[in-house]
């Protein structure tokens, strides 16, 4: 292959004359040029012939299709014989069997001169070239099979834990990462990247955590990257990977039991959007006085079960379907929350629909929103039985749970922070959200222009220390200031509430 006998080094051959037909030949073995049609082309060219690469049931994989016997094909193929050929006056046909790692092919080869001892070699040597090739494809193709797999196999995981399954996830992770989700809690991180790397990064974080916590592609966010870990040890790990790394951002939640990852995860994102300020580019859930930690819990809990009571009458299954599903719709976007469950956007506002329909209200209301929101998350911590709706007194309104001293005092301060703005973004606030958050609306309240009422809004954020343009727990949180000092009217819950 790599000798020529006449000596003539410098002159210049053709593309597939004398020696240099086996260098071009072992090019297409580099990792640049492994393509099995270009290889068949080149041969084309080289043997000045007609190529046919094709499979035992005829299909063509590469080349030209040739009229060849069936019979003749299926005996290569079976391994019968390991080639053949075959002459008349207008063509010479050679056939090779080439070996594949699940069936095997024919290299067909025809042209109008004989073969001689160069195309016969041509040939042959081009058959195993394309062996390997196909085995090395076959190989490759079996690898991005097993991570796809794997990675859909998290995806689920996770979805599993988003609706609050964690019997089942327990059960589909056992099998692949024992012991991963063994623990009661975990810490739910999202690491932020561009779209176009994210695929290297969630390597990385694999490796990162030797892979000792559940590391997902985030469906809903093309640059997110979601880690779910019960390991304390993973948290230094993904902010070593971010100190790597200048155009990556992490964000943290604080410890949460596996049945509220869907909680967790929202204060992952929520950590997500400060670190983009820190000059370290990560930050961790603030644990911060909640209301709902200012309230009666008993009489919180005994809220909770009679707001919710209209959906005990369902079975268990398709209770807790709503249940969960009405908790991410409420707290991400209905797209964003049917991409993290699996299911179609559709499906989401079909279940929150159902639940609007149960519960006698209307989630257009963004009080109504903060309201249900609060029970949905109290009613994590409600045994399934729903004693708490016996407990307390039955008489007992949301607005008597806001109007407690504790909740009223943290609500006074939370939007008193707003009163040294001469623009008075508190009144716009309050507008806004009477407004459902359409800025449209709450424009012609004011009468002012739209991008004011948002301006407002926004430089709001820094001074709450919350975000209120994307909806979720931080502004369902303002919300519930407002209904405790007054500003808004508590939503009637037609005899629930």
């Amino acid at each position: 292959m790599a000798g020529r006998e006449d000596g003539n080094r410098q002159q210049e051959t053709p593309a597939g004359a004398g020696p240099a037909w086996a260098e071009e030949l072992l090019e297409h073995l580099r990792p640049a040029g492994r393509d099995v049609r270009r290889v068949v082309a080149w041969l084309s060219g080289a043997v000045r012939g007609s190529v046919a690469l094709q499979d035992a049931a005829g299909n063509l994989i590469a080349g030209n299709r040739l009229p060849l016997d069936e019979d003749l094909v299926t005996d290569i193929t079976a391994g019968r014989i390991a080639s053949a050929a075959w002459e008349s006056r207008e063509r010479h046909l050679r056939l090779v069997r080439v070996e594949h790692p699940s069936h095997a092919c024919v290299l067909a080869v025809s042209r109008e001169t004989p073969f001689d001892r160069r195309a016969s070699d041509v040939v042959t040597h081009t058959a195993q070239v394309i062996e390997l090739l196909l085995t090395a494809r076959e190989s490759t193709a079996a690898g991005h099979r097993l991570r796809r797999a794997t990675s859909d196999l998290r995806l689920a995981i996770l979805q599993l834990l988003m609706v609050e399954d964690t019997v089942a996830a327990r059960r589909v992770a056992a099998g692949l990462w024992p012991g991963l989700l063994d623990a009661d809690t975990a810490c739910v991180y999202v690491v932020e990247s561009g779209p176009a790397v994210r695929d290297r990064i969630a390597e990385e974080c694999l490796d990162s955590t030797g892979e000792e916590a559940l590391v997902v592609r985030c469906p809903a966010m093309d640059g997110h990257v979601i880690v779910v870990s019960p390991r304390d040890a993973t948290r230094e790990a993904l902010r070593s990977l971010v100190g790597r790394h200048p155009d990556l951002f992490l964000g943290g939640s604080v410890r949460q039991s596996l049945a509220r990852t869907a909680t967790a995860y929202g204060q992952a994102v929520s950590a997500l959007a400060v670190a983009h300020f820190r000059p370290d580019k990560t930050a961790v859930y603030a644990e911060r006085t909640h209301p709902e930690r200012l309230m009666d819990p008993v009489a919180l809990r005994g809220w909770t079960s009679r707001v919710l009571r209209p959906l005990d009458t369902l079975p268990h299954h398709t209770r807790a379907e709503l249940l969960a599903t009405n908790r991410l719709g409420l707290e991400f976007t209905a797209v964003n929350a049917a991409k993290v469950l699996g299911v179609s956007r559709n499906t989401v506002r079909a279940r929150m629909e159902r639940v609007e329909g149960l519960l006698g209200t209307d989630f257009a209301d963004l009080t109504v929103r903060a309201v249900v929101h609060l029970a949905l998350n109290t009613q994590i911590g409600l045994p399934d039985a729903h004693l708490a709706s016996d407990t307390g007194n039955p008489g007992l309104r949301l607005s008597d749970l806001l109007s407690g001293p504790a909740v009223r005092t943290w609500a006074q301060d939370l939007l008193g922070r707003l009163d040294a703005d001469a623009r008075n973004p508190r009144r716009t606030l309050r507008t806004w959200i009477a407004a459902g958050g359409n800025a449209e609306r709450a424009a012609q309240t004011l009468g002012v222009h739209a991008q004011t009422v948002r301006e407002h809004v926004r430089s709001a954020e820094p001074v709450l220390e919350r975000q209120l343009l994307a909806a979720g727990t931080d502004l369902y949180e303002v919300v519930l200031a407002h209904l405790a000092v007054g500003d808004l009217d508590v939503p009637d819950f037609h005899r629930h509430d």
